[in-house]
């Protein structure tokens, strides 16, 4: 498969098995992140690379998230309560989330304070890198899905993988061994959005 080929067949997988990368794989998928397009050179991002018992590390962050938000939610309404078999049914599934495949790398930014390069460029260029992982998990013959979800924005999620205040987690990058071949998917029109000025 050549790079044209790839660029344009490129889909997610989100049935993911093992065997994950092996490390050389790892270091290429975390070498493709590096060479993302950087403004002022700043590398404003950071990889979390979260396999074996680093998944039930983040499966047990999950659920002390979302039980901190579900019960402080419930608080702030008065009259309310929080059903506790709802209650949990949502635990046993968020705790699940993160064995969806036998890796994940979290892509976060590491903003840099700069003149020429604002917040927002930053936060494209970790989207940049979690995109170029991707396309090399693609490559190599794995399957990839990239999430991001209400706990990509949540506190309690980022300051248990050590992000510094202000930062964002640009997403969950879950990779793995595809459990089944997939049907290509029909390239989507760019008819309808594209102005060309000749």
């Amino acid at each position: 498969m050549n790079a044209i080929e790839l660029l344009l067949q490129r889909q997610s997988t989100p049935l993911l098995t093992a065997p994950a990368p092996n490390d050389e794989h790892v270091e290429m998928l975390l070498s493709a992140g590096m060479r993302v397009p950087d403004h002022a050179g700043l590398k404003p991002w950071h990889f979390h690379v979260i396999s074996g018992e680093g998944l039930q590390r983040l499966s047990e962050l999950y659920v002390e998230a979302t039980s901190l938000d579900l019960t402080t939610n419930a608080g702030l309404v008065e009259g309310t309560s929080i059903d506790e078999h709802a209650f949990n049914e949502k635990m046993a599934k968020v705790a699940k989330m993160p064995f969806r495949a036998p890796m994940i790398i979290v892509i976060s930014t590491q903003y840099t304070e700069h003149n020429k390069v604002p917040q927002q460029e930053q936060l494209v260029a970790a989207g940049c890198c979690a995109q170029a992982m991707q396309m090399a998990a693609f490559a190599l013959g794995y399957g990839a899905m990239w999430r991001t979800g209400d706990l990509a924005y949540n506190d309690v999620v980022k300051t248990g993988l050590g992000l510094s205040e202000g930062n964002d987690i640009a997403g969950f990058l879950y990779i793995g061994t595809p459990t089944k071949a997939l049907n290509l998917k029909p390239a989507k029109s760019y008819q309808d959005k594209v102005t060309f000025w000749k």
